[in-house]
């Protein structure tokens, strides 16, 4: 079982995110245009990063951020995420935040928002995966958090040919030579780039 990032969109200015992320600008200003190649005509290339970030799949983490805008305490329970009443994932999701809630179940899918440690939750969202691996999710803190930890076995980089001039940075704060690069391939729209830990 491993802990695997894919498709995680990048700005040439290492930023996952733009600035001022808000409810209506949920990836801050002019975010969206690095996911501009998940929307467009995929190369083959790029058909196959975004198949390889669902394959064999049992569990994911991610962040408050990602989960939705809302800050601080929730002050109810009425936002279940950006994705409707029928979520993506189809299969336990563990959401960090500094403010826990009760679970939250929707179509196939359950939410654990939890303020564990980050290795604790890890072995949670393996144990809740059965036997297939762990997906990391956004946003770049989080993912940041666990690269600083050396616990990340995959990292794929979509570095989009934007340059966003400020915002979420996925570059700081750990060491690189955990990981080594093993794959590198573009097409028009995005440069493919990942990471294995180093053996």
């Amino acid at each position: 079982m491993t802990l695997r990032v894919h498709n995680l969109s990048v700005s040439l200015d290492g930023f996952a995110a733009g600035p001022d992320q808000s409810r209506s600008d949920p990836m801050g200003v002019d975010g969206m245009a690095l996911h501009q190649w998940v929307f467009a005509e995929h190369s083959d290339a790029d058909q196959r990063m975004l198949d390889l970030g669902t394959e064999n799949i049992g569990a994911t983490i991610m962040g408050r951020n990602m989960f939705g805008p809302v800050r601080g305490e929730w002050p109810n329970y009425d936002w279940r995420g950006w994705w409707g009443d029928e979520p993506p994932y189809h299969h336990p999701v563990f959401v960090l935040t500094h403010h826990p809630r009760p679970p939250l179940q929707m179509d196939g899918t359950t939410f654990y928002f939890t303020d564990d440690p980050i290795e604790s939750v890890l072995d949670r969202a393996h144990e809740a995966a059965t036997g297939k691996d762990v997906r990391l999710g956004g946003g770049a803190s989080t993912v940041r958090q666990y690269l600083s930890a050396g616990l990340v076995d995959h990292l794929h980089l979509a570095v989009s040919p934007v340059i966003l001039g400020g915002g979420e940075p996925i570059y700081d704060g750990w060491d690189r030579t955990t990981l080594e690069r093993t794959e590198v391939e573009g097409s028009d729209q995005v440069l493919h780039v990942v990471y294995s830990r180093a053996r």
